[in-house]
């Protein structure tokens, strides 16, 4: 799964696959193991610096300057300083088909991105990636966050574009959307930061979002996973 990143178990997991060391040590910006378990995993990289990205598709839930920005807070963008400003854009969507995400890393640095979906409420969205770090003269610095996988909903997608050099094209893939009903779904996209400092908003994470109407297709079942939309 992996390209340029390391993948190491959660502590959690230790005991169920003494086969992978831990912690895995690490050096410059290769890595000197890559492995995937099932489950909970870490992904580790050498430190680099900071990072922003735009959603360019489906259209972002915000105005975004050329860098992203306001990006820093949960769950959805802006900033304590600045919340952003709406676009009022809504994209729609068919539930059991694929949807098609494009991104642009602005400003490099290493780490991986995260979709998650909430039908009625943003408080449906889950935390964000768990962080390993270790301590440094400006104080906390991620080294590692946390990939679900498989996924569970809320989420989509996980783990997607691991990297530790700069991308030189946008970042595009598909993610199954659930067969559900929604007028205003949010759609989610987080990007783990590592060897980064802590920020006062997001911590090592930076966020976008978009507003979804998904409509179900009939010749499918309902996904209930998901919460059914509250009229």
């Amino acid at each position: 799964m992996t390209r340029n990143g390391l993948i190491q178990k959660a502590d959690h997991l230790k005991q169920a696959s003494p086969l992978i060391p831990w912690p895995l040590r690490r050096t410059g910006m290769r890595p000197l193991l890559t492995s995937f378990i099932g489950g909970l995993a870490l992904i580790v990289f050498a430190p680099v610096s900071i990072g922003h990205f735009r959603l360019i598709e489906p259209a972002s839930w915000l105005q975004e300057s050329q860098l992203g920005d306001p990006q820093k807070m949960a769950p959805c963008g802006g900033t304590s300083a600045d919340p952003g400003k709406p676009t009022g854009a809504v994209t729609s969507a068919q539930g059991g088909e694929n949807l098609h995400i494009r991104l642009h890393e602005t400003v490099f640095h290493p780490g991986f991105y995260r979709v998650a979906l909430a039908v009625n409420s943003r408080d449906e969205l889950p935390p964000d990636p768990e962080v390993k770090t270790e301590p440094s003269a400006r104080g906390p610095r991620s080294i590692s966050a946390a990939i679900h996988f498989p996924p569970v909903p809320p989420i989509l997608a996980d783990g997607l574009f691991p990297h530790t050099t700069k991308f030189d094209k946008d970042l595009e893939t598909d993610v199954e959307l659930p067969n559900i009903n929604c007028a205003k779904c949010t759609l989610q996209i987080v990007e783990f930061m590592a060897a980064h400092g802590l920020n006062s908003d997001g911590d090592y994470s930076y966020h976008h979002c978009a507003v979804l109407q998904i409509h179900a297709n009939p010749e499918k079942p309902i996904d209930t996973r998901y919460p059914a939309e509250k009229r």
